[in-house]
């Protein structure tokens, strides 16, 4: 999976951040998930306008990841004709949305007492 040390969670937080942007993903979040589910450190949603954008913001995030940190998701749930792709990087699991859905599933809000970091805002998030 990585030749070398795995990188913590705000680091691949900050990758993912990134790659999604340089897609022009919209509305970029994460949630700092660890203390309420321990599952996972972080979620990071994001939207894209169409489900091109979608399959190409899903696609960004995982070349920027292996690139980087050379890390694979462990999984992956969703195709370009979904309204919504899941990837699972173990630490960190991000979503990404069309509009729709993101207004029908509401992550942040089902989650609202996670802590919330959106990407313009930060550099990077802090546990």
């Amino acid at each position: 999976m990585t030749d070398g040390p795995r990188p913590s969670s705000e680091e691949l937080v900050k990758t993912i951040f990134a790659a999604a942007l340089d897609k022009k993903a919209l509305d970029v979040v994460s949630l700092y998930m660890e203390p309420l589910i321990g599952l996972t450190d972080y979620f990071v949603i994001a939207t894209g306008a169409n489900d091109r954008q979608l399959e190409a913001i899903v696609d960004e995030i995982e070349r920027k990841v292996r690139t980087i940190h050379q890390i694979h998701p462990v999984a992956r749930e969703g195709k370009r004709a979904d309204s919504w792709i899941v990837l699972d990087f173990t630490d960190v699991v991000v979503h990404v949305f069309l509009q729709e859905a993101r207004d029908e599933y509401r992550l942040e809000k089902l989650w609202s007492e996670a802590r919330q970091i959106r990407a313009e805002d930060a550099e990077a998030p802090r546990s």
